[in-house]
């Protein structure tokens, strides 16, 4: 790991390398690009490093960090072009946010337990949102989110104000009641509210994995990967076997599938 002296040389440098390639005389393609064609250049990047971060391959997320990285800088190139903002008021914002939502490191107060931070920390958001006048808790939320994520914070947010479940086995009772509901949808065949009724079921969910402190989306994709490993190995096995899907039954796949199973969890 290389030692942490200059880190703020080696950002200036990245900055001055992003500005060189925007400027005339540099890169055609990067001088090309706008604030809407980096939009998955900048998604692709955030998903490499979670995916870096699942593996645990530091060596990757080093990488991946730095990819993204260049990518905030020249999101934020793009702006100061337009006059618009600038990487230094991009960390002059974060700066002054952090030292504002931890009064008890940079200030007086004293917290001692993570429950009382992240109460704390709750409460100085729903400050800032009065301040913004924004007229509702939901008013700042991301528009272009997966949509699992986004109910995970609807969900968050509305219960600040007390507007949740007591309990875990509370959100169960209404998974039962949308899944009644969905059945019902079913029996008539009506594809519309079956579709409803398939949001609402993944939404209470959701917030089920919330009350239990788990991330539904981080879930997903562990379940995901465990899905695709398990079906790489029923493939290989197959190929093994000097077969192909056509060759295959559901039972025999079934039956790999179960093996499967045993050998990967």
């Amino acid at each position: 790991m290389a030692k942490q002296n200059n880190v703020g040389a080696k950002f200036v440098k990245l900055v001055n390398i992003i500005r060189k390639l925007r400027e005339p005389g540099g890169c055609p393609w990067d001088r090309a690009q706008d604030e809407q064609s980096l939009r998955k250049y900048f998604l692709e990047e955030a998903y490499e490093v979670l995916d870096a971060l699942h593996r645990g391959d530091s060596q990757a997320l080093k990488e991946e960090l730095g990819d993204l990285l260049m990518e905030i800088v020249f999101l934020a190139r793009v702006f100061e072009e337009k006059q618009e903002l600038s990487i230094g008021d991009a960390l002059e914002s974060i700066n002054d946010k952090m030292v504002k939502r931890h009064p008890h490191v940079f200030g007086a107060k004293r917290l001692r337990k993570a429950d009382e931070v992240k109460e704390q920390w709750s409460r100085i958001k729903l400050q800032a949102a009065k301040a913004r006048k924004e007229d509702s808790l939901l008013a700042s939320l991301p528009r272009v989110v997966p949509a699992l994520h986004e109910a995970y914070e609807i969900g968050r947010r509305v219960s600040q104000v007390g507007f949740d479940w007591s309990l875990p086995e509370d959100v169960l009772a209404k998974i039962e009641e949308e899944y009644q509901e969905l059945k019902k949808a079913m029996k008539v065949k009506d594809k519309e509210k079956i579709e409803e009724e398939i949001g609402d079921f993944l939404f209470s969910i959701t917030n089920l994995a919330r009350h239990l402190e788990i991330n539904p989306e981080l879930a997903l994709q562990k379940t995901n990967h465990k899905f695709k490993k398990r079906f790489n190995w029923v493939e290989k096995t197959l190929h093994h076997q000097g077969k192909n899907w056509e060759d295959t039954n559901l039972q025999e796949m079934d039956s790999l599938w179960d093996e499967a199973k045993k050998i990967i969890k």
